[in-house]
């Protein structure tokens, strides 16, 4: 019977196998996408604008190789129409499919020779072949028939005749076998076990299971009954009677974290047997739970022997195999049988939760990730070796992990490490059991590490457990991380050039290559040390312009913004005039060298929106955070939120303190001329009044208006002005509480934020100034009325004005991301921004016509960047990965917007 679908792996090359005028083009359009097809025709024709130019068939192919390439690079089904019946051809593509992992398939489009001509004959270009070429090509056809599998093609499919290829109507794609996306956690990790039954039992208790040992009934049953009791979801499929001999029992969960009522599932990271004292109990209580759905298992390089061995190859008894041999002689056959077609059903890696996890036992490189291939299954089980021997007589492994850059997190086992650390979005568990160490577990997604001890040294390892910890060390000369060390040096290429960063709060956001040039100028002449930079704070866009005289900027046109998003309450916050700042402050010393890695600079940091040290003097900076540290202490901070480090957003005044060379060589300046030459302008002009001149009137009046501004500009930009001679000149208001260990709290309102900082101000109200707050109905009239008298009020008294923000941090809409702040300026404070003629007539009507649309899409730019930058930070991410938007927001900066806005 001729098939009528094929199935294929979903990522594979597909070679499309027969003479010209077989169909392959038809059949390749009628069952593939057209962007899959990679046809030897269609490359002729873009490089000879003749499909039929045989002379260009060189480069045609050079192209078609390319285009196979790239697709394959990116993981995409490719389809390649030629003859391919050549196996030079061949031979290069099935190469192509090595080189990326991918799993070579061919099928073939076995038509007469006539069928073919006649085919060609009345084709609408008119192919006019030679008449031996359809024979030629056939005959190479045949011959090929029988190497098609010794040159690696793993599926192939022989369509014999037109019937059996208009027969197959649809194509299925098949998952391969390592690709379970769908599967999302939350779960258990577990790292080699190596036979420690004892200590598995124990951290399953751990992890919420119980385990009970029961009679075995019968010789060909596992003797292991695994259950839920009681079951935290119904599992369709999963009811079974109650049997045999051992019992896995979950019990309802007592840690908080995602997944909720969702059941955990175990991953267990291979290498169950040798050296330990239980190979065979290992064996069957992992193999039940595989077999009740509780667990997933990968091979690792020891269970791989054994299968070896059970099925009859010779192999090296040694680390430990002969142990299990030992243990494994009492075992019946049908148990030994059951092993076998256990373990050779394993998988070499699983890619999970829609391709943000990936398992293996050795690990598992970015290119490499759910892939098919010899080359994918050996680095699965063994890594990567640098081909040397050290001082033990054991092949030194090649650190793959340090030059990891995906963003799928790899948990793995096979190198016993001292303690498991990350280390660019990976991590090694395997914690040594065996050899006396501890047996971990990560759950995942909450990056939690649970472990157990050793009951004792089951087997002396020829490399000293704690080696790879004590050569770390040696080289660092510090008590840092692996992922601390490895963030010493970052490398200049994650930054320059055309970038593209997808936040989460946003599709993406491109920072072009001038832009990350004048970025790379400010961060390596200026900025402090990039360890401490977790987050650089968005720029602000005013309210759009007031059509009331007199006024660029009113709360109004803030309450409309928001009032047409489908905002119902907004928070409106006192402005400070003063200097934006970022605090990163630890616990101490060793809480900062132990989360940033750094090692010398003290406990914190005060940095300005550019990234660059606030403080200029030590001693003040030193005499600032200390007693920054203490406010924290005294209101309990470091106890209620479980940290020993945070992350805020403040307002640090007066304006003066950092501001003071601007405000002397711009603000002043302008004041002192103006000061120095309106007033002897006007007495001229009044003079010269006197005598009746035309014209003079006016100008005398508009000269008066001059000065008067004048004497008001410099009044305006003075009250944010106070010497700074020691540290009770300052003052600090912070406004959001970012982050602290573990968590960030974009998820928290903005009223949360202004009542937890104003619990925080109260130790010392001194240096701490609580941000003055209405929380505003937009639906409220009465509400509205009152927060823009309050502006009035406060503008009036010399303030700068208020921001007005959503109720909610980030606000869920039907239209996306909206403003994350507006700020309403006062009409005195905008004479700082626009001069001190900005009111005069014909000025304000020109102002009014400015565009804030530029601002506001920087201002939503800059936002997604700082929140995307922090939650990486608090994730674990490594330090490139944080300052990729960290340095994205310095270089939209460098975007032309009026600074004024």
């Amino acid at each position: 019977m001729a098939l009528t679908t094929l199935k294929l792996p979903e990522l594979s090359l597909v070679l499309l196998m027969g003479t010209s005028g077989a169909g392959k083009s038809t059949f390749a359009r009628r069952l593939f996408r057209a962007t899959e097809i990679v046809s030897s025709d269609y490359c002729r024709a873009l490089v000879a604008d003749d499909e039929n130019d045989q002379s260009a068939t060189p480069d045609a192919f050079a192209l078609l190789q390319y285009l196979v390439g790239v697709r394959l690079k990116r993981g995409l089904l490719t389809v390649v129409d030629a003859t391919n019946v050549q196996p030079e051809a061949r031979k290069v593509l099935v190469q192509l499919a090595r080189d990326y992992h991918v799993l070579p398939t061919v099928i073939i489009l076995d038509v007469p020779d006539r069928l073919a001509e006649d085919r060609n004959q009345t084709r609408p270009e008119r192919r006019h072949l030679p008449r031996h070429v359809v024979p030629q090509q056939r005959q190479q056809l045949r011959r090929s028939l029988k190497t098609l599998k010794q040159e690696g093609f793993r599926h192939i499919f022989h369509l014999r005749g037109a019937e059996e290829i208009d027969a197959v109507q649809a194509i299925v794609r098949d998952p391969l076998y390592s690709n379970r996306k769908h599967e999302t956690g939350p779960f258990d990790i577990i790292g080699d076990v190596h036979g420690c039954y004892d200590e598995l039992v124990q951290l399953l208790g751990k992890l919420d299971f119980v385990v009970e040992e029961e009679p075995i009934v019968d010789v060909r049953d596992l003797g292991v009954r695994v259950t839920r009791t009681p079951p935290p979801s119904p599992i369709p499929g999963r009811e079974r009677e109650p049997d045999d001999s051992f019992t896995v029992e979950r019990t309802p969960p007592h840690r908080g974290g995602a997944g909720g009522g969702v059941p955990r599932k175990v991953i267990f990271l291979g290498d169950l047997v040798d050296r330990g004292p239980a190979s065979p109990q290992v064996l069957r209580l992992v193999m039940r739970m595989v077999q009740d759905g509780l667990a997933l298992c990968v091979p690792g390089n020891h269970d791989i022997k054994l299968l070896r061995h059970l099925g009859g190859k010779n192999v090296n008894v040694q680390h430990g195999f002969a142990e299990t041999l030992e243990q494994l002689a009492t075992e019946s056959d049908t148990f030994k049988s059951q092993v076998r077609q256990f373990l050779d059903g394993l998988v070499s890696h699983y890619v999970l939760d829609g391709g943000r996890l990936v398992v293996a036992h050795a690990g598992m490189r970015e290119e490499m990730q759910g892939r098919g291939s010899g080359a994918v299954r050996a680095f699965a089980l063994f890594g990567e070796t640098t081909g040397e021997i050290d001082e033990f007589g054991l092949p030194v492994r090649y650190n793959w992990a340090s030059e990891y850059r995906g963003r799928a997190m790899v948990v793995y086992g096979h190198t016993p490490v001292p303690e498991a650390e990350w280390l660019n979005n990976t991590i090694d568990i395997d914690t040594g059991c065996v050899f006396g160490g501890q047996l971990t577990a990560l759950r995942y997604p909450e990056r939690e590490l649970i472990s157990v001890p050793a009951a004792r040294v089951y087997c002396e390892p020829v490399r000293p457990l704690n080696y790879r910890a004590l050569e770390l060390l040696e080289a660092a000369q510090t008590d840092l991380s692996a992922q601390q060390q490895h963030d010493d040096l970052l490398d200049i290429r994650d930054v320059t050039g055309k970038q593209i960063i997808r936040p989460r709060l946003l599709p993406s956001v491109t920072i072009r290559e001038e832009n990350a040039v004048a970025a790379l100028e400010v961060m390596s002449r200026f900025a402090l040390n990039p360890k401490w930079l977790l987050y650089l704070p968005p720029t602000m866009s005013p309210t759009e312009t007031s059509p009331l005289p007199d006024l660029l900027e009113h709360p109004a046109e803030a309450f409309d913004y928001f009032r047409r998003q489908g905002v119902e309450r907004v928070v409106c916050e006192e402005k400070h005039m003063g200097s934006r700042v970022v605090v990163v402050l630890a616990r101490d010393e060793e809480a900062a060298r132990r989360r940033f890695g750094v090692v010398g600079e003290g406990p914190g940091k005060c940095y300005t929106r550019t990234g660059r040290n606030f403080f200029t003097a030590p001693a003040l900076e030193a005499a600032f955070l200390t007693r920054l540290q203490d406010a924290l202490l005294g209101g309990n901070f470091w106890e209620k939120f479980h940290t020993d480090w945070v992350c805020l957003d403040a307002e640090l005044l007066p304006w003066s303190a950092k501001a003071q060379e601007l405000i002397k060589n711009q603000y002043a300046a302008v004041a002192a001329a103006a000061d120095a030459a309106l007033p002897l302008a006007e007495a001229t002009l009044a003079q010269a009044a006197t005598r009746g001149l035309d014209g003079v009137e006016a100008l005398l009046a508009r000269t008066t208006a001059r000065r008067t501004a004048a004497t008001h500009y410099a009044e305006a930009y003075r009250r944010y002005c106070w010497p700074v001679e020691s540290l009770d000149d300052l003052r600090l208001a912070p406004f959001h509480l970012l982050a602290t260990e573990g968590r960030t709290y974009f998820d928290k309102d903005h009223a949360w934020h202004m009542e937890t900082l104003r619990a925080l101000c109260l130790p010392d109200p001194g240096l701490l100034r609580a941000t003055a707050y209405h929380v505003v109905s937009l639906q409220d009239p009465a509400a509205v009325e009152a927060a823009i008298q309050w502006w009035t009020d406060l503008t009036a008294a010399g303030g700068e004005g208020m921001v007005v923000k959503p109720y909610d941090f980030i606000p869920a809409t039907k239209k996306g991301l909206l403003q994350p702040a507006l700020k309403c300026r006062g009409r005195e404070y905008l004479r700082i921004i626009y001069g001190p003629d900005y009111l005069l007539p014909g000025n304000l009507e020109r102002l009014k016509e400015r565009a804030v649309k530029a601002k506001r899409n920087l201002a939503l730019r800059e936002f997604a960047l700082g929140v995307e930058g922090l939650e990486r930070f608090v994730a674990g991410a490594p330090l490139r990965e944080v300052h990729q938007c960290v340095f994205g927001v310095l270089a939209l900066e460098s975007e032309a917007v009026d600074p004024r806005l």
